[in-house]
């Protein structure tokens, strides 16, 4: 997270934006429950907001990223992407589908650590 937040930092420098607020969440792109991103929305969706700039579109969302970006078109809301990596729709899918399996292998590994500290304590 502080090596992105860096490269925006510097993004916006040699850029010369001004940053009104910094967000950020700690969490997967494939959780749609971040608490900044849903106050992202809101303010999209109410206009407040003229442009965001992300390290990598898939750190914003994982999946739909096209959708996110047709929104925030419909609101006249800009977002800039400063990271954009170029691959195959092989590669693509070969990434989403490792990053579907990492996601959900550490719920069930952590899962399991949760059962066995209450067998433990038990």
């Amino acid at each position: 997270m502080d090596s992105q937040k860096k490269a925006l930092e510097n993004f916006v420098l040699t850029n010369g934006l001004a940053v009104d607020a910094w967000l950020s969440d700690i969490g997967s792109g494939l959780n749609y429950k971040r608490q900044n991103f849903n106050a992202l929305l809101v303010e999209v969706e109410n206009n407040q907001v003229g442009k965001i700039i992300i390290a990598h579109k898939d750190r914003l969302v994982r999946f739909g990223y096209e959708w996110f970006e047709e929104f925030c078109q419909r609101h006249n809301f800009e977002i800039a992407v400063i990271n954009m990596e170029s691959l195959s729709p092989a590669e693509e899918v070969t990434k989403d589908l490792l990053t579907i399996i990492h996601c959900f292998s550490s719920r069930l590994c952590y899962k399991k650590e949760i059962k066995d500290m209450v067998s433990v304590a038990e």
